[in-house]
């Protein structure tokens, strides 16, 4: 029997035939004017840098380096250091391998890598110090894959720079030194490396800032950069675009360990003396002078009578400066602002301990110092910073705001001893300083001892308060000269935050 179809539903199911018909044929009558063609591509008026050429000039140049270390001697498991940087505060360098979490307590061999350039023909190489630190052996990876066992001809640890050298049977690519002060912020660089151990690898980002302190040492002068770089990149090339090095990739600021878009570079003029001296003796002997300088501060430029300015230029305050020394010998004295060294601008206690190491011992270092009001011109034959000397005997300024209110007692045999003074120093002994007082702010401490109010030198109390007295009596922000832990260092003291509770009796204690 056939099933009628009811009229209604025919004409529906029609309906849908037809429309189904429609859909089918359209494509076939599409006007020929409305057919779609591939996009072209157009010209473009702003192109974006393009290193392409760069990179295939520089890259054969770049080498990647493994370091056999004993792992109870690199001191640098990030795994069990919780991911925090022996540099402090964040910095990293970026010479271990990746992961770290499957290393065991237990001493074992390991292996670190980390980059390197080739800076001549005969396979001269440079890096950073911490890559092959402690190393038994290292070994060099050329950009081709040939691997050639290196030599250390010297490193430095205060530069974290070091030189090695491979033996090759052909004359190998490298890449020049460029003048680090062609880096300017904003301009684009590069950079090359080894990044957890992957191989060559280019990123490129500008300059972020110059003459970075990172907290590594006295002589710290780092580029900063965005480029994103990471363990492993140590001790690879930082390029300008027309191929020059103009910095060694040293560290990174993170807090997770990879990169956050805050690198920092060796620049390559500090890289340039160094390596002239690793290659000539495998050590590097800096030039000494024998002060410990500080930070001018607005307070202690008031102080001082010196022109303001920015805070990073105003000079390198001289807090001390060590007995028979090429300084004292040439008549610096504490309480001189250095502004100029041999020309070159001192902004502040870093720039003098980097100009300074940079000149040869034996030289003439000619320095412009402010005192008294005016500018002085002295000449000071440089000698050679003892290997014990670390710190480049520049001392950091201390922290807090310029103010007045201490009592003051004498300095008694016991309290000498008790503070380690020598038996020649004379002063007055902070005893206590009030809670809220501007002192308190200034960050003066019970146990600080005056030597010195301004350029005057004072022995006991009652000079202390005469001179202090007479520097605010004249409306005048007041410099006391220090020892605070053996350490000379100078604090301003503003009058217009004296403690207004009567600190200006006669007695000896109220200051």
């Amino acid at each position: 029997m056939t099933t009628q179809t009811p009229p209604r539903a025919r004409r529906r199911f029609a309906a849908l035939l037809l429309t189904g018909s429609a859909l089918a044929i359209f494509p076939a009558v599409v006007p020929a004017a409305h057919a779609q063609e591939a996009i072209q591509p157009g010209q473009v008026s702003h192109p974006l840098p393009d290193f392409v050429n760069l990179v295939k000039r520089v890259k054969p140049a770049v080498v990647s380096i493994t370091s056999k270390i004993v792992e109870e001697e690199s001191g640098e498991n990030f795994a069990q250091q919780g991911g925090q940087s022996p540099f402090g505060g964040g910095q990293m360098p970026f010479a271990l391998p990746f992961p770290f979490a499957q290393m065991q307590p237990h001493p074992r061999a390991i292996e670190a890598r980390g980059s390197g350039f080739l800076i001549d023909s005969n396979g001269t190489i440079v890096t950073n110090n911490h890559v092959v630190k402690n190393a038994r052996s290292v070994s060099v990876t050329l950009d081709d894959g040939t691997t050639l066992p290196a030599k250390v001809i010297g490193h430095d640890a205060r530069s974290d720079l070091a030189v090695l050298r491979v033996s090759a049977s052909r004359a190998l690519p490298y890449i020049n030194l460029g003048d680090s002060d062609d880096a300017q912020t904003g301009s684009w660089v590069i950079a090359v490396g080894n990044p957890f151990g992957l191989g060559g690898t280019v990123t490129a980002g500008i300059v972020s800032a110059r003459g970075r302190d990172i907290g590594e040492g006295p002589y710290d002068n780092f580029i900063q950069i965005d480029a994103p770089i990471n363990q492993g990149n140590s001790g690879g090339p930082l390029l300008t675009q027309d191929g020059r090095v103009v910095g060694v990739n040293t560290a990174i600021f993170s807090p997770s360990g990879g990169s956050v878009g805050i690198g920092f570079a060796i620049p390559s003029n500090t890289v340039k003396s160094v390596v002239a001296q690793l290659e000539k003796s495998g050590h590097v002997t800096r030039g000494f002078i024998g002060v410990s300088a500080q930070a001018v501060t607005s307070a202690m430029a008031a102080a001082l009578h010196l022109p303001q300015s920015s805070s990073d230029d105003r000079g390198a305050l001289v807090a001390s400066v060590e007995p028979d020394s090429p300084a004292s010998r040439g008549g610096v004295q504490p309480g001189d602002v250095i502004v100029t060294v041999n020309g070159h601008h001192i902004g502040n206690a870093r720039d003098l301990a980097v100009t300074v190491s940079q000149i040869p011992p034996g030289n003439t270092a000619s320095l412009a110092v402010l005192r008294d009001g005016g500018t002085k011109t002295i000449d000071v034959a440089v000698g050679t910073l003892p290997a014990d000397q670390a710190s480049g005997r520049v001392g950091a300024s201390p922290q807090g705001s310029p103010a007045l209110g201490v009592g003051l007692q004498a300095l008694t045999p016991s309290l000498r001893q008790q503070l380690s003074i020598p038996d020649g120093v004379q002063g007055a002994v902070i005893a206590e300083v009030k809670q809220g007082s501007t002192a308190d702010q200034a960050g003066l401490q019970a146990g600080d001892v005056i030597v010195g109010v301004g350029d005057k030198t004072v022995s006991s109390p009652a000079e202390a308060t005469r001179e202090i007295r007479v520097s605010l009596k004249n409306n005048q922000a007041v410099a006391l000269r220090i020892i605070r832990d053996g350490q000379p260092a100078f604090v301003a003291v503003s009058p217009a935050e004296q403690d207004p509770s009567g600190g200006d009796s006669d007695s000896e204690g109220d200051r």
